[in-house]
């Protein structure tokens, strides 16, 4: 990829991932499917300013969902743990 932009696609916001940016200092990303640990490191970096501690990347499959009598599938996607150092912080909501 030729673009750290379109390497990481967008943060992942859940409660989950909320307890690990205040315990860990740890940040999830949907990063792109086709994408390496080397690759997210150089991306956030770029990105961000900040160093990368260490990446962990994990594949979410799609899972089965019904409405009614309706079936169909979630989006299957790749997502990155990434973990700063302590001192350094990624800010991703504004703060005014």
């Amino acid at each position: 990829m030729s673009n750290a932009r379109d390497i990481i696609i967008r943060p992942i916001i859940t409660e989950k991932s909320m307890k690990m940016m205040d315990a860990e200092n740890t940040i999830t990303f949907e990063v792109a499917k086709n994408t390496n640990k080397i690759a997210v490191r150089q991306a956030i970096e770029e990105i961000y300013n900040v160093k990368v501690e260490s990446v962990n990347i994990v594949n979410v499959h799609s899972k089965t969902k019904r409405v009614g009598k309706y079936v169909g599938k979630t989006r299957a996607y790749k997502k990155a743990m990434v973990k700063l150092p302590e001192g350094q912080d990624i800010e991703l909501f504004d703060n005014k």
